[in-house]
C-alpha cells in the first residue's frame, strides 16, 4: 500500500517567496525544505562553513605541513567508489599543488576487502609510505592504524562514515560525525572533509609564510570533482553541501572542468554546458563506479587525475566499458532476485536478505537498492567472498537504521556477522557462509522488534497538487535552477488524472497519456509495466522532453497511490 502525504510548509513564508519572484508552487516546494528567503539559496563562498570549525582540520593541517616541509612521502588510501575515487583525485591534485610527495592506493575489493587492512598498510609500507591519509574511510581500521604505528608511519584518517564506540588511534581524525565535533553540518561527503583538510593545509601554509594570497593554490579549481562525489555519495544536501555542488556545476556548465570529467560527459552523449546533479548521479558516477565494482578503481582515478584530453577520453573508453558490463550482470541479478522474491510472501516480513552462489560481489549494492526500491523493505544482498566467507550490500528505508540493526545484531547473536559498516541507509557485512540462514533470521528479529510497523508502509511526501495551466515551461526552468538532492529532495506533485492510454514500451517503461481537467499531458513511468486504473492519482515531476529540436512537457511518473 503507498499512500501520499503533503508535506507541511508556512503560507506566509511562500508568499514571501513569491514576492521575491518565485512561481507560487515552486514558492510552497521551498517553504516546505526550510528555505525562507531567497538569500538562503545563494550558492556564494562566503556562505561556506569555515574550516577550522571541522574539528581536525587544523591537528591534519599540521601534520601534513610538517610532513611536506620535511618531504615525507604521503600514501593516500582511497576507497573504491565514486566519493572515494574523487576524494583521491582531490587530495593528490590538492596536495600537490602545496609541494607535496604523495601516491595512492586504491584496494582491490575482491582481495583487501575495505579501508585500511593491515595487509594494505604493509603494501603502503613497501612502496616507502611515510605517512598514511585515508579518503573516505578509515573509521573502522582499528588493526589497520596499529599496524602501522608499529612500523612507525603516521596516519590521518578523513573520513565521514559513523564511527564505533572505538576509534582507531590516529594521529588525527577528521570526520563531522566524530563524538565532539560540532561542526554545523554532519553531511559532508568523504570528498568535501578532503577538501576542508585542503583548506586548512592552505591556511596553514599561509600562516608559515609559504603562500600568500597571491601565490596560494586555486583550491576551487577542485570543485567540479567535490560536486560530483557529493552527489554520487547520496548524502543530505544541506546549505553547505550546496554551495560545494552549486560552485562545481557552474564550473563544468562553463567549460572549467577537469578532463577527465569532461570526457565521461562526451562518452555519455550529455552536454556538460547544460550539466545537472541527476547527471553527476545517474550518468558520470555510475560510470566510475563501475570500475571499482567489477575490477579496481585505479581507472576511475586516472581518468579524473588525466591532464590532457587524450588521455581522459582513454580512461572514459574504459569506464564506459565497465559499465556497460555493469549493466548485463546487474539485469541477470535482478531475474535471479525475482525468482527468489516469487518465493517469499514480502507483506509477512520486515527485512529482505537474498543469496545467490553465481552473484557477483561487486553488484549485490545495486541489486539490493532495487529491491529495497520495489519492496519497500530493507535489503542485504549476499555474494561469495574468499575462505567460505559471504559478502553482504544492504541498503534501507527511512525509519530503519540499517547500521544500527546491524550493530544489534551482533549484540544480540554475537559470532554471526564478522565486521560490518555504513550508514543508516547503507551498509556493508561478512558472515560465514554457512550462517546466512542464522543471519537472515536474527536480522528480521532485531528489525521487527526495533521498528514501528508504519515504516513498512510506504509513505510518499508529494508537494500538493499543480493546476494544468502551472504545469509549464517557465515553472520547470525555475525548478531546474535549483539544486536538488538527498535531503533537499525535487519537488514531487500529485494529482489525480484520467488515463486515456497506457502502453509499454521497450525496456519495460509505461508511455502514459492524461488527462487533467480538460488538459492533456504526456506521462512517463519509468521501471514500470503494469497498466495502471483508469482514474489514477500519480505522483510526479514536470520535466523539459526535448527531441529533434523540439521542446515538450512530460510528467515523470514515481508513484500510483494505492
Amino acid at each position: 500500500m503507498t499512500r501520499f502525504i503533503t508535506r507541511d510548509y508556512s503560507p506566509a513564508i511562500a508568499r514571501h517567496l513569491t514576492e521575491e519572484g518565485f512561481p507560487e508552487p515552486l514558492a510552497r516546494v521551498l517553504a516546505a525544505r526550510g528555505i525562507e528567503t531567497a538569500e538562503d539559496l545563494k550558492a556564494d563562498w562566503r556562505a561556506m562553513l569555515a574550516p577550522e570549525t571541522l574539528m581536525g582540520t587544523t591537528a591534519a593541517a599540521q601534520h601534513l605541513a610538517d610532513a611536506i616541509d620535511t618531504g615525507k612521502r604521503i600514501m593516500v588510501i582511497a576507497d573504491y567508489d565514486c566519493d572515494g575515487a574523487t576524494a583521491c583525485a582531490v587530495a593528490l591534485k590538492g596536495l600537490r599543488s602545496m609541494g607535496a610527495s604523495v601516491d595512492y592506493l586504491v584496494p582491490d575489493r575482491f582481495v583487501y576487502g575495505y579501508g585500511l587492512t593491515p595487509a594494505i598498510v604493509d603494501l603502503a609500507a613497501q612502496k616507502g609510505a611515510q605517512l598514511i591519509l585515508t579518503v573516505d574511510n578509515g573509521m573502522a581500521s582499528i588493526d589497520g592504524v596499529a599496524e602501522a604505528k608499529k612500523m612507525g608511519i603516521e596516519v590521518i584518517i578523513t573520513d565521514h562514515h559513523l564511527p564505533a564506540e572505538t576509534l582507531p588511534a590516529a594521529a588525527c581524525i577528521v570526520n563531522p560525525n566524530t563524538p565532539g565535533c560540532n561542526f554545523p553540518s554532519k553531511n559532508l561527503a568523504g570528498v568535501g572533509v578532503m577538501y576542508y583538510v585542503l583548506m586548512a593545509l592552505r591556511a596553514e601554509f599561509r600562516r608559515r609564510g609559504k603562500f600568500d594570497a597571491k601565490t596560494q593554490p586555486r583550491l576551487d579549481a577542485l570543485v567540479d570533482l567535490v560536486a560530483l562525489g557529493t552527489v554520487a555519495d547520496v548524502v543530505k544536501l544541506d546549505r553547505n553541501n550546496r554551495i560545494l555542488v552549486q560552485q562545481g556545476l557552474n564550473r563544468v556548465r562553463m567549460g572549467h572542468t577537469h578532463p577527465g570529467v569532461k570526457a565521461l560527459f562526451e562518452i555519455a552523449g550529455r552536454p556538460s554546458a547544460q550539466a545537472k546533479v541527476r547527471d553527476f548521479g545517474f550518468v558520470i558516477a555510475p560510470r566510475i563506479n563501475a570500475a571499482g565494482r567489477l575490477d579496481l578503481m585505479t581507472a576511475g582515478i586516472e581518468c579524473l587525475m588525466s591532464d590532457s584530453d587524450t588521455e581522459a577520453q582513454h580512461y572514459a573508453k574504459i569506464l564506459d566499458d565497465y559499465n556497460r558490463q555493469r549493466r548485463e550482470l546487474e539485469l541477470d541479478m535482478q531475474w535471479d532476485a525475482a525468482m527468489l522474491l516469487n518465493k517469499i510472501d514480502v507483506t509477512k516480513r520486515h527485512t529482505l536478505a537474498l543469496y545467490e552462489p553465481t552473484w557477483h560481489q561487486g553488484i549485490v549494492g545495486l541489486v539490493a537498492s532495487r529491491i529495497k526500491e520495489s519492496k519497500h523493505r530493507p535489503t542485504i544482498a549476499f555474494a561469495n567472498a574468499a575462505d567460505g566467507e559471504m559478502k553482504g550490500s544492504g541498503r534501507s528505508i527511512e525509519g530503519v537504521h540499517l547500521r544500527d540493526m546491524l550493530d544489534l545484531v551482533t549484540k544480540t547473536a554475537p559470532g554471526i556477522i564478522k565486521k560490518f559498516g555504513g550508514h543508516a541507509m547503507a551498509a556493508g557485512l561478512t558472515i560465514d557462509g554457512h550462517r546466512f540462514d542464522d543471519f537472515c533470521h536474527a536480522f528480521e528479529t532485531v528489525v521487527a522488534q526495533n521498528c514501528e510497523e508504519d515504516v513498512f508502509e510506504r509513505h510518499v511526501l508529494v508537494d500538493g497538487d499543480l493546476d494544468p495551466r502551472d504545469i509549464n515551461i517557465s515553472l520547470i526552468e525555475a525548478i531546474n535552477a535549483q539544486i536538488w538532492g538527498q535531503g533537499f529532495l525535487p519537488p514531487l506533485f500529485a494529482n489525480e488524472f484520467k488515463v486515456l492510454h497506457q502502453t509499454v514500451l521497450k525496456g519495460g517503461h509505461l508511455k502514459l497519456m492524461l488527462e487533467l481537467n480538460g488538459s492533456r499531458f504526456n506521462g512517463i513511468f519509468f521501471r514500470r509495466s503494469a497498466e495502471v486504473p483508469s482514474v489514477a492519482r500519480l505522483a510526479y515531476r514536470p520535466e523539459i522532453n526535448e527531441w529533434m529540436g523540439q521542446r515538450s512537457i512530460q510528467l515523470v511518473i514515481e508513484q500510483l497511490e494505492g
